[in-house]
């Protein structure tokens, strides 16, 4: 009998259960084929080939190609972190306005931390855009290089398309309702 494929595998520790981070550490300490594993915790998650591909491209050389014996549970954390495993949502026509609201936003911002802009990527490819309008209601524009007015009008946008579902999230309302202020206070006073 034929031994069942990575992604077979990787797909039946997914139904266990397993967290993409353990179903790849679990196959990893088992053959020591890191790329091949990390590409089967994708392929059991549906990313189609084509973006587990771009995906473990871009972090091959620094997770994958050298592996130390020990370090699959830390490496599968990475991965995660770092938003391989990350199943793209299927977007509708208004949550791609809203995207394009939000780099809009993050235009108008003048400057973003690293860390903040990987985070709203991963939201975007996750459909998670409560979680992204949250995040930069919460942020600022940049003092010298950002443009406040653009910034705040933009969002307040934003999440009126948000709150067009038949039940919003109230922390949107409230989040929208300090944005509408902002929105306010930065057109009247530039």
């Amino acid at each position: 009998m034929p031994s069942p494929s990575l992604t077979t595998l990787a797909r039946h520790a997914l139904s266990r259960g397993r967290t993409p981070a353990a179903a790849y550490a679990l196959l990893a300490r088992r053959t020591r084929q890191p790329l091949a594993c990390a590409r089967a915790v994708c392929l059991a998650l549906s990313i189609p080939a084509a973006e587990a591909t771009r995906r473990l491209d871009d972090c091959h050389a620094a997770l994958l190609a050298h592996p130390r014996p020990g370090s699959e549970a830390d490496t599968g954390e990475l991965l995660e972190a770092l938003g391989v495993f990350d199943v793209p949502a299927t977007l509708t026509d208004t949550d791609r306005a809203v995207i394009d609201l939000f780099l809009t936003a993050i235009d108008a911002m003048g400057g973003i931390r690293p860390g903040h802009r990987h985070g709203l990527d991963r939201w975007f490819t996750t459909g998670n855009l409560t979680t992204a309008y949250l995040s930069l209601a919460a942020a600022h524009p940049m003092p010298r290089t950002g443009n406040p007015a653009r910034y705040w009008t933009t969002l307040v946008t934003a999440g009126e398309l948000l709150t067009t579902t038949p039940t919003p999230d109230s922390r949107i309302t409230y989040a929208l309702t300090h944005c509408r202020t902002q929105a306010t206070t930065h057109t009247t006073h530039p």
